[in-house]
């Protein structure tokens, strides 16, 4: 696994990873996507699908009716799980969660698809995924369980904000591998990106908030952009 030195230059600036809750019609969340990213300016690097519960037949329509668009658009399409569906549906590759979970499926997706790994419960866990191949490694995420102690193991629970930011420091410290942060907030998103997050992945709030999902990525763009202009 791969180690930064003190020789090498800052990392760039934080892009966006947009996480696309599982919709009833994805016809309404490909228009809606559509419509917010506009012609696709590299703001948001890539988004990651949650799909249904439903057949495997019905989830390829699914994610054929959303994924070509953003990869027009130059976005990175991943599937939340699902790896064996990467191929068959043409995406980019597949966000796995739990280390188990990644060391199974990476063989699959390497070295033509991402494999991405989150739900990591400790450091040790994130090492590991980075040694076998992670293309990133994500923390913070709801279901991640990863905590501030090495003996937390994954639960349903998101861990405690202080903690993500502590991991993520840690790791753009340390390691070269992206790290990905997961912000529930656009003050989390600003935060993440200030404690050394590759990308910060924008989760449900976008979709649900009032003011709708291209006010909501606007919002975070501007206000990541803004942080880094005062650094």
């Amino acid at each position: 696994m791969a180690t930064r030195s003190e020789t090498e230059p800052a990392r760039p600036a934080a892009r966006l990873y947009l996480v696309a809750p599982p919709a009833d019609d994805p016809s309404v969340l490909a228009r809606d996507l559509d419509l917010a990213l506009g012609e696709g300016d590299g703001t948001v690097a890539a988004a990651l699908l949650r799909l249904p519960d439903a057949e495997e037949w019905a989830l390829i329509r699914y994610v054929a009716a959303i994924a070509p668009a953003l990869q027009r658009k130059g976005i990175a399409v991943l599937l939340d799980g699902h790896a064996e569906l990467v191929a068959r549906t043409g995406v980019d590759g597949a966000h796995l969660t739990g280390i188990a979970a990644f060391s199974a499926a990476v063989g699959s997706l390497k070295p033509e698809r991402i494999a991405g790994a989150g739900g990591l419960a400790t450091r040790h866990d994130a090492m590991l995924a980075a040694e076998g191949g992670a293309d990133y490694v994500m923390f913070g995420e709801p279901a991640s369980g990863a905590g501030d102690s090495e003996s937390h193991r994954a639960g349903s629970h998101r861990p405690p904000f202080a903690a993500v930011v502590e991991r993520i420091a840690w790791w753009a410290e340390v390691f070269q591998p992206p790290c990905v942060g997961h912000a529930e907030s656009l003050d989390e998103a600003v935060a993440l990106a200030a404690a050394g997050a590759d990308f910060v992945a924008l989760g449900s709030f976008v979709f649900t908030d009032s003011r709708g999902l291209p006010a909501n990525i606007r919002a975070a763009a501007e206000r990541l952009s803004a942080s880094e202009a005062v650094k």
